[in-house]
């Protein structure tokens, strides 16, 4: 699990010392079920079983992989649509492209992040290059969706490359883990990606026995993400492994433990963190569209069959020698099949 490392941790700065913080407590540890994602990559799905109003502002978050794909066996999403929300793919192992209708698009790999914003409406398409489809190999990332808020959900598509060397590295006092800031800001260190809804997303690996304590801000919420080994959350030393979401309550701190012993795979306790402002508007979503009332998701449906939230760029001629079903949108990142509204 590569992502972004370091050789030197003790020359990394220092977050502050949280000890005199209010730990939050625990609200729920909830152990994600696995499927499977777009033409077949296997996919754990983090927040099953967790109400929205406690994830808000996201929506959506899967662990794609870890996956050893042999010769041929890479897989990726048909080309599919998106309104009213972002997408956030961070890759930790393989390579992944993006494409989409915007004109925007590129390759990532180990610790590199595409942040699309699908605003009023885009098609966009992801997938293993063909030399990886070839060759076959590692593959593991997550992707997330973060809500936008009303006033956003009509903005132009855009789209942006978080490269590795860009994160924010940091370290807490006594050097026993690394926290690589993907986005926002945490204790005064700020992340490059750029972000329409205020939240935090980090990377974090804890060695074994490491206690990890992040000052978290008040008005944020605290999701933290199990993706490999294992150990303890909250002050109450809850157990916590691979696999598993652990919802947050109030306070000032994120308290996580790794166990002093880990798995042979897997050698230290590997966490994705995320919190953000909650936005507090009702949401309704269906498939690849996430909205503020029903009568928003019919019409994008509406829009999508009609071709007007984009077409396949022609300088993508082999994509568009398959032609998009508009007669049933694709059912892409499990999303619901009947209409949710909160």
């Amino acid at each position: 699990m590569p992502a972004v490392t370091v050789s030197d941790i003790t020359i990394l700065p220092r977050i502050s010392d949280a000890t005199h913080l209010r730990a939050r407590k625990i609200k729920s540890i909830t152990t994600a079920p696995q499927g499977f994602e777009g033409e077949g990559f296997p996919v754990r799905r983090a927040f099953a079983g967790v109400d929205l109003a406690e994830l808000d502002p996201f929506i959506h978050l899967d662990q794609m992989g870890e996956v050893e794909y042999a010769p041929g066996e890479p897989k990726g999403t048909p080309w599919h649509p998106h309104r009213g929300f972002e997408t956030v793919t961070y890759i930790i192992d393989g390579i992944f492209d993006h494409k989409d209708s915007n004109g925007g698009g590129g390759t990532i790999t180990d610790g590199d992040t595409q942040w699309m914003t699908a605003g009023g409406g885009v098609l966009h398409i992801e997938t293993p290059p063909e030399h990886l489809v070839m060759s076959g190999g590692l593959f593991h990332g997550f992707q997330l969706w973060v809500n936008l808020p009303a006033a956003k959900k009509w903005l132009p598509p855009a789209y942006q490359d978080v490269r590795a060397n860009d994160v924010a590295l940091l370290t807490t006092t006594d050097g026993g883990s690394l926290i690589r800031i993907i986005a926002g800001e945490l204790d005064g260190h700020v992340g490059p990606g750029s972000t329409q809804t205020p939240i935090t997303l980090i990377h974090a690996t804890l060695a074994p026995g490491a206690e990890l304590r992040l000052p978290w801000r008040k008005d944020y919420n605290a999701l933290v993400y199990t993706m490999a080994g294992h150990g303890f959350v909250g002050d109450e030393q809850r157990p916590t492994g691979m696999g598993q979401l652990t919802v947050f309550a109030e306070g000032d701190a994120i308290v996580v433990k790794a166990a002093n012993q880990q798995e042979s795979r897997s050698p230290n306790m590997e966490l994705f963190i995320l919190g953000g402002q909650p936005i507090k508007e009702p949401v309704a979503w269906m498939g690849p569209f996430v909205m503020n009332t029903k009568r928003e998701v019919l019409q994008a449906f509406e829009d999508f069959q009609k071709g007007l939230l984009g077409s396949i760029p022609a300088i993508y001629k082999e994509d568009a020698k398959k032609p998009l079903n508009r007669s049933k949108f694709p059912d892409v990142h499990n999303a619901p099949t009947d209409l949710q509204e909160s």
